[in-house]
């Protein structure tokens, strides 16, 4: 699940893709964040909702959805403490299972994230079998990261069955993801939390710089996010004018983050693409001041955070066809048609084709421009998702019986 910023106004950081692992140690979500404010300390209770989830923060939509799930609960009288724990998640080693044990120890209910919880199916039962509440929140199936050999991807998908089906409930950012979680893992019930996003002041763009459209891409540079085929397609319309900027987390793949600047040379394009790394404050500010449209290319996405985030800005998006992105985009359809559009992934002629369309036409660079802005009204917040997490850590009960007719019983005070 691809976003851009942290819980503070105004965003922590550049994307940091999915929030799905990679290969390594590390994940394209780049880096678990400690959802701010506060980490769990001697003073925590029993009685508090455990938050637990890994100690990297490099920005992600899986790290914000973190980060915003827990100010958002706490805003609606919620105790909640963090635990973000340190290991090379989800590859842990010993003292790392040893740590979330205690961690799900400590409290009645936790929420754990997927990246963590879905690596640990033994400690999930184990707490469970205590009489603890475990919610698994998945943000990517740890199994669909590109670039795992196929027994690393089989052991995490075999790790992830065990701990879904271990814990006492699950959920996923968008309807797409909780019906391959369903399929993937045979669950009879996967709950739905989507993202929310913070309202934004609309970007400007280029339109009345005198500057050529400006296209953002925002994530990771991951295999799963795919930037390799959106530099392809930039290549096909190099005829055009336009500028792109390549913004996020490059540590999490270094060896593809080399072949992406790599190929933005071989296709002719320095100067033109620009590839900076992660950007966090005033930088990704600017960024998203000059983008005219947002490119998420990726192969997989279980929503797409920074899709909310783009059209809280007014910004229209292409997402992969198939992917929980296009969920994300459709939450922006109105009046005014879709914000973007979907192409197939992996496919560099279909991106080429539909941009080379979008820059060809203003009518139609203005068509998406106004649905996006129309879109911002009606967008979902982070007291909803708060809102669907609190109701699957507390279920409403069966409604009340009605009361007997007449009058009510007369109870014997001798008796109790």
């Amino acid at each position: 699940m691809s976003g851009s910023g942290g819980p503070a106004p105004g965003g922590a950081g550049a994307s940091g893709g999915g929030a799905g692992p990679s290969s390594g140690a590390g994940s394209s979500r780049g880096g678990g964040a400690e959802p701010s404010p506060g980490r769990a300390g001697p003073s925590s209770s029993a009685a508090a909702l455990g938050l637990i989830t890994w100690d990297r923060t490099a920005p992600s939509g899986g790290n914000t959805y973190n980060a915003e799930l827990v100010t958002a609960l706490r805003a609606s009288g919620t105790d909640v403490v963090v635990h973000a724990l340190p290991g090379p998640w989800p590859d842990p080693g010993a003292a790392d299972l040893d740590a979330l044990a205690a961690a799900l120890a400590a409290h009645r209910a936790s929420v754990v994230d997927g990246i963590v919880g879905c690596a640990a199916p033994d400690q999930v039962a184990a707490a469970v079998r205590a009489g603890r509440s475990v919610v698994l929140l998945v943000h990517m199936p740890l199994a669909t990261e590109r670039g795992l050999d196929p027994a690393a991807r089989t052991r995490r998908d075999r790790a992830e069955r065990r701990g879904v089906r271990a814990a006492t409930a699950v959920v996923a950012t968008s309807a797409t993801a909780a019906a391959d979680l369903a399929r993937r893992h045979g669950l009879g019930t996967v709950h739905v939390a989507r993202p929310g996003v913070r309202p934004a002041a609309p970007a400007g763009g280029t339109a009345g710089t005198g500057g050529p459209p400006h296209l953002l891409a925002l994530a990771a540079l991951t295999p799963t996010k795919d930037q390799l085929t959106l530099v392809a397609a930039l290549a096909r319309v190099a005829d055009r004018p336009w500028t792109a900027a390549l913004v996020g987390p490059d540590d999490a793949d270094p060896g593809y983050a080399a072949a992406v600047r790599a190929a933005v040379d071989a296709g002719g394009l320095t100067g033109r693409v620009a590839v900076p790394g992660p950007a966090t404050g005033p930088a990704l500010a600017a960024q998203w001041a000059r983008a005219d449209l947002l490119v998420l290319p990726s192969r997989a996405e279980t929503f797409g955070l920074v899709v909310l985030e783009a059209l809280a800005r007014g910004v229209p998006a292409l997402v992969g066809a198939g992917t929980g992105a296009v969920e994300a985009l459709r939450l922006g359809a109105g009046d005014r048609g879709l914000p973007g559009a979907a192409v197939p992934p992996g496919d560099p002629a279909a991106l080429a084709a539909t941009l080379r369309n979008w820059l060809d036409s203003a009518d139609l660079r203005g068509r998406w421009r106004a649905a996006a802005l129309a879109a911002r009204e009606g967008l979902p917040t982070w007291a909803g998702t708060a809102a669907a997490v609190r109701e699957v850590l507390d279920p409403p009960g069966p409604a009340d019986p009605p009361p007997p007719a007449g009058p009510p019983p007369v109870r014997d005070a001798g008796r109790r």
